[in-house]
């Protein structure tokens, strides 16, 4: 006989039941406000995986009576759409139909157009989930029909909740009634990473092996399977998330948080997005204000790659903190994006006379010489010349840092060019 895992078993069937967000779950909340004024929209959940989703749609479709048809798009078609439809006018459909798609950032555009004309005719009441950003993988005709809701991953607490609740259902199926502490709950509920599913499923199988109670060391034996590695998906928006909050960290001299997401990032396998993104760290946020953290990284980059994890994470963490501890400076960063934008504006077409690449003048020519005066020929290496474009003389893009390095330099060119910037 086939046993549905535990998750499946204790899904809940009535909001009250369902953890996390109580704006949106609570006796208060929106969906409760849905089901008592008898209005379902369509709508988009996104979030991560064991959030409630695919458990809120049930209950949805259920309150409002309508008939629920569930697709994931990883495997679902045209054709499978045109089923659903059928049904529409069939007496099971009288009530309307309420589809459920799962995965929808894997339907195509063509697969999401194929939609539009039953949901704007009512034939069909659209709840989409996705694990991605929405706004970056749904059709925005879809988007612009639909309210779009994100379910967050859920907090050790939250998780508790559900797990005692299983656990009681677990001890009502067996004739053997297991005891769990809370210190083994919490463990797992952690361990989930925000995913109630993960921790249900480690709940069923210590339960199982257990011989009436079950101890944090009974836990940890499942845990390498999942430790480090819970809800890590390098193609998915959390994977840009977490490189994002490293790299904010850092620019926020936050050593502690950034040596915490450089862990996550590696315990998820991903050496290299680290690599490239404290290289790029050392220029743009730091940058002249301690230009040696750019070759120091550079150098634990190599080492890391020469190394291999686990070692690797020496080196790194050395450039984590040394970047996150540097005084920091955006101005050669901001500079070069202030020129670019006259770049792309068409501006300075024409480069200086001085500074063309000219070596020898036509007999037509309408002027001689190229006039470049060569700066080392004169008093420390500095004589004055144009060489912005005509059009961009008055441009300056670079503004000096207010940091101990800039600020010498300043006070040097300041000297030598006798002009205060």
């Amino acid at each position: 006989m086939v046993v549905k895992p535990l998750a499946d078993r204790i899904r809940p069937t009535a909001l009250a039941d369902v953890v996390g967000d109580r704006k949106l779950f609570g006796e208060d909340g929106i969906f409760a406000s849905m089901i008592e004024n008898g209005h379902i929209p369509n709508m988009i959940f996104f979030g991560p995986s064991g959030t409630g989703k695919t458990t809120v749609a049930n209950i949805l479709a259920a309150a409002a009576g309508k008939t629920l048809h569930r697709l994931n798009a990883t495997s679902a078609s045209l054709s499978d759409i045109k089923e659903v439809v059928a049904d529409t006018s069939s007496l099971l459909g009288t009530d309307g139909v309420l589809l459920y798609l799962d995965e929808m950032q894997y339907f195509n555009k063509k697969q999401q157009q194929s939609l539009l004309e039953f949901i704007e005719d009512g034939r069909i009441t659209l709840i989409a989930s996705t694990t991605e950003n929405p706004y970056f993988y749904i059709y925005p005709a879809i988007l612009s029909r639909s309210a779009v809701f994100e379910f967050k991953p859920l907090s050790p607490a939250d998780i508790m909740t559900a797990m005692r609740r299983a656990v009681a259902i677990l001890n009502a199926e067996t004739k053997e009634k297991v005891s769990i502490g809370d210190d083994a709950l919490e463990l797992m509920a952690t361990a989930a990473a925000g995913d109630v599913r993960r921790s249900l499923n480690l709940l069923e199988n210590v339960c199982r092996v257990s011989h009436g109670t079950v101890t944090k060391d009974d836990v940890r034996t499942f845990l390498p399977e999942i430790m480090g590695m819970a809800g890590f998906d390098k193609m998915g928006d959390g994977h840009y998330d977490l490189l994002s909050a490293f790299q904010k960290s850092i620019r926020g001299s936050d050593p502690d948080a950034a040596l915490f997401y450089l862990a996550k990032l590696l315990a998820g396998g991903d050496m290299i997005s680290v690599c490239r993104r404290i290289q790029v760290i050392a220029n743009e946020d730091v940058g002249l204000a301690y230009s040696q953290a750019a070759v120091v990284t550079r150098a634990c980059v190599e080492s890391a790659r020469e190394l291999g994890m686990p070692e690797a994470a020496v080196p790194l963490a050395h450039a984590t903190v040394l970047l996150a501890t540097s005084p920091k400076s955006n101005a050669s960063y901001m500079g070069y994006y202030a020129a670019l934008e006259d770049v792309n504006a068409g501006r300075g077409a024409g480069v200086p006379r001085c500074l063309q690449n000219v070596h020898l003048d036509g007999e037509n020519a309408e002027q001689k010489g190229q006039n470049y005066l060569y700066p080392h020929n004169y008093p420390n290496h500095y004589v004055r010349q144009q060489y912005l474009p005509d059009d961009l003389i008055s441009r300056t893009y670079y503004h000096f840092g207010e940091n101990k390095t800039e600020q010498a330099a300043k006070q040097y060119w300041d000297q030598i060019k006798g002009t205060k910037k």
